[in-house]
């Protein structure tokens, strides 16, 4: 309809790809394209398939040179799934069948709609074309957490004032105040790493951020957008007044620090929130909970580039668990269903909680306040991440902890030497609560909306 061509293993490998592929066979273990921190705009980071069959602790799970892209989230790459091929992360490589049905929620989209339509509007024809795609373009699944992934669409940077408050306003609607607030903070921290790096790197601003929309904005035909760029990706499908947001990502590094007089703290109830519930498992608990592995440098799975990832369960089930334990594990699960608006929040709460019996939850690592560590939580309607990993080009000099002073400092590596903070996330670092990534996605066909949309296209047409 629009004329897009989709992305292609060809079209995205850059010359920087296929360098930091020569480097990498010639022993070089970490270079900044590879960890999504390359300075050029125009560089595009391929992904690596080894997470969809489940990268060792410690070892990168992304980067050229790996085969491809997944869990680490460097792009999707040659891993990307087209749309059409889309079947979900499952637990054995079989989807699980009627999970999800066409129904009102009784939340209204109304406001989104009109919302997505008043940005849309306020485009030149010239913006307007480069950010609309069909409903089920494979721009879907073209997402990336890295800053220099070669992205679609209009970039927020490049907005007036009044455009580019017009793309908050749609935020703003879709999400909740606190997702707003997490998203608008995250791009802020991305400003203050480019700053603290000597600043003039187009990819570390808060405006480099861009809008996709797939189909038209209505209240009844199935749309969607993507808002995405370093540390943030929201994938928003819509269909009547069904809402999914998934996979959605949120990451940050630094996690804390003041720009422009402002105190930012981030992902700090995640990490409470998960601290509160291993602390809460008995003995016998935790040896079904808690790898044998440390956490290592890269450990999630879910990345970008790893929409059909077969993941087993692991840890212990929700079946095992007490009341008040279980009311922790929503805890959990809240802060990232949290993200979105609270009605349609309220609506994926209820379907998490049918499938509690089933959700399982997995941890690696310590488990003190400042500890860096991963968890998961994972059932059929709901896969959660958190990862802390290793600074890139951070360093906070007083503590790896994010309750740590905001004043501290942030350099960059120069020409001729590596960067603060102990490696470039390829396994040369020490994990720290400094970086983290997250990551909430809806199996078995969830993500995207793709069951939604595939059940529309069935019945109605």
């Amino acid at each position: 309809m629009h004329g897009h061509r989709p992305h292609t293993p060809a079209s995205e490998r850059s010359r920087r790809w296929f360098m930091n592929k020569a480097l990498l066979a010639g022993g070089v273990a970490a270079v900044a394209t590879m960890t999504g921190c390359s300075n050029d705009s125009s560089d595009t980071a391929s992904s690596s398939s080894a997470a969809q069959s489940g990268a060792p602790s410690g070892m990168p799970s992304g980067g050229p040179g790996a085969g491809g892209g997944g869990g680490g989230g460097m792009g999707p790459g040659v891993s990307q799934v087209k749309y059409k091929d889309l079947k979900g992360v499952t637990a054995d490589g079989k989807v699980v069948d009627d999970l999800f049905t066409i129904h009102s929620t009784g939340v209204s989209t109304d406001g989104l709609v009109k919302a997505a339509q008043a940005f849309l509007d306020g485009l030149s024809a010239k913006e307007r074309k480069s950010c609309t795609f069909d409903v089920d373009a494979d721009e879907w699944t073209a997402w990336s957490n890295v800053d220099g992934y070669d992205r679609k669409g209009v970039r927020m940077g490049d907005l007036t004032d009044k455009k580019r408050n017009l793309g908050y306003a749609l935020l703003g609607v879709a999400l909740s105040a606190d997702g707003l607030t997490q998203t608008r903070n995250i791009m802020k921290l991305n400003q203050f790493l480019g700053d603290s790096n000597g600043g003039n790197q187009k990819t570390l601003t808060e405006g480099h951020y861009f809008f996709t929309f797939m189909g038209t904005p209505s209240t009844t035909k199935p749309w969607g957008f993507q808002y995405e760029g370093h540390h943030v990706a929201i994938n928003y499908f819509v269909l009547g007044d069904q809402v999914v947001m998934t996979p959605t990502f949120m990451g940050s590094e630094p996690t804390t620090a003041t720009y422009k007089g402002e105190k930012i703290t981030l992902f700090r109830p995640e990490t409470t929130a998960g601290l509160a519930m291993i602390r809460s498992l008995t003995k016998a608990q935790l040896a079904k909970a808690v790898s044998s592995q440390g956490n290592g440098n890269e450990d999630m799975k879910a990345g970008a580039g790893s929409d059909n990832l077969k993941l087993a369960y692991e840890g212990v089930r929700g079946s095992e668990l007490t009341a008040a334990q279980r009311k922790k594990l929503l805890a959990v699960a809240q802060v990232y269903v949290g993200y979105i608006n609270e009605g349609h929040a309220e609506v994926k709460m209820t379907e998490v909680e049918k499938h509690l019996d089933d959700t399982y939850f997995y941890w690696m690592g310590e488990t003190k306040d400042t500890s860096a560590f991963y968890y998961r939580i994972h059932s059929p309607v709901v896969l959660i991440e958190y990862d802390a990993q290793a600074p890139l080009f951070y360093h906070e000099a007083s503590s790896a902890s994010p309750s740590a002073s905001a004043s501290a400092s942030a350099s960059a590596s120069s020409n001729g030497g590596g960067p603060p903070g102990g490696g470039m996330g390829m396994g040369g670092g020490t994990p720290s609560q400094e970086h983290i990534h997250t990551i909430i996605r809806t199996p078995n066909g969830g993500d995207y909306g793709v069951d939604l949309l595939k059940l529309h296209l069935e019945n109605d047409h």
